[in-house]
């Protein structure tokens, strides 16, 4: 029949890159989780060293004030590490109600809980920072909620979901292309031998495109969770140190000025690690 190895080639050349797709899409989540896991770490390691300064009196001013900053940068992540990731109520408060608004909040609710909360963490933090720092509560959630449906908000707009690797999860189907059906055989097998061809490489283009997306993106999530876990176990080390070195003084001015000097420097380390927490993932 005319064109049908055309046609036929099309069809496995498509198959082959959405399993290729799908294969770094999967790793794409695992690193996420990886770097949500390696940030609720970095987490407890930071309440620790807030915890302890609280234990100290005659803390100087400037501690709060690094604090205070440090808490900034957490509440974006805290607030999205704690939503209850519902299908329907994602896709309600997609708040723009654009195609592109609501095919972000199917994607973000067809992935697993987990993935979810890690993907929402990987890539809100810094877009949604700003916004959900002055929020608490349910206003909070809901803010956190638009965002990864693709509503609006004031810092950072629709952020991940306005734009490639949250849809890019999406698979397919959440781009609205219907590949993996495509690729089943359905729509495609049932055109003309050429017609299919030409329909099968365009699919497998856009397909391809958004593969090199997620790798790029995986690339950028393991430099940033390397980061973390380093910043983040080399400061545990130093206030584990400290403490064991200074349990007898319960004031920061019985401190000697090289321990006054440690304890800077582990405040200093604990804001700079918060600041990770913020960090935007190239997209």
């Amino acid at each position: 029949m005319l064109n049908s190895s055309l046609k036929k080639d099309a069809i496995e050349k498509l198959k082959i890159s959405l399993g290729q797709y799908e294969k770094s899409s999967k790793i794409l989540q695992n690193n996420a989780v990886k770097l949500h896991n390696t940030r609720t770490y970095g987490l407890d390691v930071i309440q620790k060293v807030e915890a302890y300064i609280n234990t100290l009196a005659n803390s100087p001013k400037e501690f709060e004030k690094s604090f205070e900053q440090v808490r900034v940068n957490l509440t974006c992540f805290k607030v999205l590490s704690e939503i209850s990731y519902d299908e329907k109520e994602m896709i309600r408060l997609a708040g723009s109600g654009t195609a592109v608004g609501v095919a972000a909040g199917v994607a973000t609710a067809a992935i697993a809980p987990t993935a979810a909360m890690a993907i929402a963490t990987t890539f809100g933090t810094a877009s949604t920072g700003a916004a959900i720092s002055t929020l608490s509560g349910a206003a909070a959630t809901n803010a956190a909620l638009a965002w990864l449906g693709g509503g609006a908000l004031a810092a950072g707009g629709g952020g991940m979901a306005g734009g490639s690797a949250l849809l890019a999860l999406a698979g397919p189907i959440g781009w609205g292309i219907g590949a993996a059906s495509l690729a089943a055989g359905g729509y495609i097998a049932s055109k003309k031998n050429k017609e299919a061809a030409i329909k099968a490489d365009k699919e497998r283009v856009e397909i391809v495109k958004s593969t090199k997306i997620l790798e790029a993106t995986s690339f950028e999530i393991i430099n940033l969770e390397s980061l973390t876990q380093s910043l983040a176990s080399k400061l545990e080390q130093s206030l584990i140190s400290f403490i064991s070195n200074t349990k007898h003084v319960k004031s920061f001015t019985s401190f000697s000025q090289d321990e006054r000097n440690l304890l800077r420097a582990i405040i200093n380390n604990t804001a700079s690690l918060s600041k990770l927490f913020m960090k935007d993932i190239d997209k």
